[in-house]
């Protein structure tokens, strides 16, 4: 069915432009350098974080679709874009410091874009739903998670927090959803996304909303199933 759906509307095969993949490399790029200024690294702590943070996720979407091309490989402007933000945050550290928040709101909108990203590439190629949605995720996140776990951290999608992994997964759904199933305009459908993973992100700041840790439901389960039996 989703494939009927998908050749009726030829419009889906249709990928976003180049420069919002750049758009991404360039955003995330800029949120891994931040994290490098704030732990103290050298330069090349700076390049790698960059890198990590703007290539990372599309190159683990990449090799897990394994259609099409791998995008930092393919695309000539990609890897120097994201060496050249990492030097340049480097050496224009205080330029960044001026924008309040500035690490915050760049991390959630690389998620964003990276979600869009991910997303539209499985569409393309007539993923399933649920393939299609973790494809976005990954690509959301990946940066980030390969980012912690270069800096010796449990990657931030693992711990209770703010929502960020969740934040991925909404947009990524009500993209697929709005692109697929309502038949939206892509552009139309890209905004939706951006609003709503960066504004749940924000949300969940502003209102302290955070993911559950572990609550061994056992005893409860235990209680009502002894009721049960005493009835």
């Amino acid at each position: 069915m989703i494939l009927s759906i998908a050749q009726n509307n030829p419009e889906i095969a249709v990928s976003l432009p180049a420069w919002l993949d750049l758009a991404s490399v360039a955003v995330g790029g800029i949120s891994g350098a931040l994290v490098a200024k704030e732990r103290h690294l050298d330069p090349i702590g700076f390049i790698g974080l960059s890198m990590l943070c703007g290539l990372g996720g599309g190159l683990i979407r990449d090799m897990a679709m394994q259609v099409g091309t791998v995008y930092m490989i393919d695309n000539e402007y990609a890897i120097p874009a994201a060496i050249f933000i990492g030097l340049a945050v480097f050496f224009f550290a205080r330029v960044f410091e001026k924008v309040p928040g500035l690490i915050e709101w760049v991390d959630i909108i690389s998620v964003g874009l990276f979600a869009l990203g991910g997303t539209d590439k499985a569409i393309v190629y007539h993923l399933l739903p649920v393939s299609a949605i973790l494809m976005g995720t990954l690509t959301g996140v990946g940066g980030g998670m390969l980012r912690d776990v270069f800096l010796g951290d449990v990657p931030r999608i693992f711990k209770p927090s703010n929502f960020y992994a969740v934040c991925a997964v909404a947009g990524s759904a009500v993209y697929y959803a709005l692109v697929v199933w309502v038949g939206l305009d892509k552009y139309v459908s890209a905004v939706v996304l951006m609003v709503v993973t960066v504004g749940l992100r924000r949300w969940s700041l502003s209102h302290g909303a955070t993911t559950p840790g572990a609550h061994d439901l056992t005893p409860a389960l235990k209680r009502a199933i002894s009721e049960r039996k005493k009835r």
